[in-house]
């Protein structure tokens, strides 16, 4: 009788298994999980970001959105002053962009990229040490701003408060205001997320 050359579903089984305890016996974690941060840090205080750009209020914005990315994972409480920190996150916001990418027959914009750029960094305030910093960490996303170009099946579309037919019923206006606050705030989303995992994560 010839052998297959396909291994048997109880081999593979058993080489998914295999690769499982591999992984969790070489130190993989989960994503956030906070390990790299101090065991004994339990607190953190957010200080107002600087703004190196153009744009008014984005560092308080994005301050707003690390703020509940930090709450939300339950490792650290914000508090509301250095003195009651363990920890201090600072930082800068270096770029807030949204240049238009795509454009219709006449020229017009259809689609922007929003795009949003900072730097931050990580103390230890018992011992006054930098634990964590980054450089030009991004984030993007985005925008359609007539309704043409609105694709709404997109799990970014299906998160807003918007049905299928209440597009094709907005003004060019209205579609892009609504738009463009929608993919403004996944931007901030991801952002704050990704700061928060390479914290957390010491990356």
């Amino acid at each position: 009788m010839r052998k297959s050359r396909y291994p048997r579903p109880s081999r593979l089984l058993g080489f998914a298994i295999v690769a499982g305890l591999c992984i969790s016996g070489c130190g993989y974690h989960f994503a956030a999980s906070g390990d790299a941060l101090p065991p004994d840090a339990r607190t953190i205080y957010v200080a107002r970001f600087g703004n190196g750009t153009r744009l008014t209020g984005v560092n308080d914005e994005l301050m707003r959105y690390i703020k509940d990315e930090i709450a939300m994972h339950d490792r650290l409480k914000v508090v509301d002053s250095p003195g009651a920190a363990d920890l201090q996150l600072s930082g800068v916001v270096r770029l807030a962009i949204d240049p238009p990418i795509n454009f219709n027959a006449v020229s017009e914009p259809t689609t922007y990229r929003n795009n949003v750029t900072v730097s931050a960094a990580l103390k230890d305030l018992h011992t006054n040490k930098m634990i964590w910093s980054v450089t030009n960490l991004s984030a993007g996303q985005h925008a359609s701003v007539v309704a043409q170009t609105v694709v709404n099946t997109t799990p970014e579309f299906l998160q807003q408060n918007l049905r299928t037919g209440d597009i094709a019923q907005m003004t060019d206006i209205q579609t892009a205001q609504t738009q463009t606050a929608a993919a403004r705030d996944l931007m901030m989303q991801k952002l704050a997320k990704n700061l928060y995992t390479e914290m957390a994560e010491g990356f």
